[in-house]
């Protein structure tokens, strides 16, 4: 089992200290087991957090036992960090723990030293302080999260939930992940991220809405070369009539589903099988394995081979 240890410090912004623990919690693996223990960490028995005060369970030890490590953000983030937290941190580090903060967490993370000669982010409106006090750490603001490899920051509030997201993902594959996003109600990845893998999911669509049927069926038939006129007739619209309930219940016009919905499909076959990417090409609809490559690039960030290289299942290999 995955332990996750949360680290609560004086000041604890409360969402950032949630997101983790809802999202890990509650995620399932297909077969339904458990797969991450969460553990709430504190370098003191009580921690004030504002509006109420958290006793903490575990201690700083706790961190060196944990494979992954949540700093959450402070209300203060130019409040000294103690010492022993940094320390601990380091020792984590030392041991190939992955640490990842959420918002102002970064300013925790770069207190000791690790983000040094790294790209890393944090709330925007943090941003230019981060980079005042930590001139070593190439601060991003215009982005969700960044992805390290061993250390992940986030910017502020919800970009905590496309974190813990990508974490889920990289540990268990996108099924788990895009289950994870379904509970909490919020797209796999929001449009806009830039982190160096991105995963779109498809604009969530309440049950039983008019579209639902519909956006059913274009999944089940992402291979197909489809026009908007066909899509149209499938729903028996006029094309200006689907548009417009389209960007109402999706935010997205059809073919920008479609697309996504391609390009989710061709990420889900390129982490489960071994099909050449030319045959994944023509299974998600791209009559060109170039016009395929460039699509998924755009969207993704990165090439469809980098994407099973960094993602395929060890049972597919």
């Amino acid at each position: 089992m995955h332990t996750v240890a949360v680290l609560a410090l004086d000041g604890v912004i409360a969402f950032d200290l949630s997101t983790p623990i809802e999202v890990f919690t509650r995620t399932r693996l297909p077969d339904g087991r458990i797969p991450y223990r969460v553990r709430i960490c504190a370098a003191t028995p009580e921690v004030d957090a504002g509006v109420f005060t958290l006793r903490a369970p575990f201690g700083l030890d706790a961190l060196a036992e944990a494979d992954t490590v949540i700093l959450p953000g402070c209300v203060d983030p130019t409040a000294p960090v103690p010492e022993e937290v940094l320390a601990a941190l380091r020792h984590a580090a030392a041991r190939g723990t992955r640490i990842a903060s959420i918002c102002s967490g970064a300013f925790v993370l770069a207190a000791t030293g690790l983000l040094d000669g790294r790209r890393a982010t944090t709330h925007w409106l943090a941003a230019p302080l981060l980079a005042e006090r930590h001139p070593d750490v190439d601060v991003d603001p215009d982005v969700l999260y960044v992805d390290n490899g061993q250390f992940l920051t986030s910017a502020g509030a919800a970009a905590g939930l496309d974190l813990c997201l990508h974490l889920i993902r990289r540990d268990f594959g996108s099924a788990v992940a895009a289950d994870a996003a379904r509970l909490s109600v919020m797209p796999l990845e929001r449009e806009g991220g830039q982190a160096q893998f991105i995963v779109h999911d498809l604009p969530p669509v309440p049950r039983g809405a008019e579209l639902e049927p519909l956006l059913e069926w274009l999944e089940d038939n992402v291979d197909q070369d489809l026009t908007l006129d066909d899509i149209a007739r499938r729903a028996g619209m006029s094309t200006r009539t689907l548009n417009r309930r389209f960007r109402e219940q999706t935010g997205a016009s059809p073919m920008q589903w479609l697309h996504r919905a391609r390009i989710r499909r061709a990420q889900y076959l390129l982490e489960t099988t071994t099909h050449p990417v030319d045959r994944i090409a023509s299974q998600v609809g791209f009559g060109s394995p170039t016009a395929f490559r460039d699509r998924f690039r755009r969207v993704v960030g990165t090439s469809p081979h980098a994407y099973r290289t960094a993602f395929q299942s060890a049972s597919t290999n």
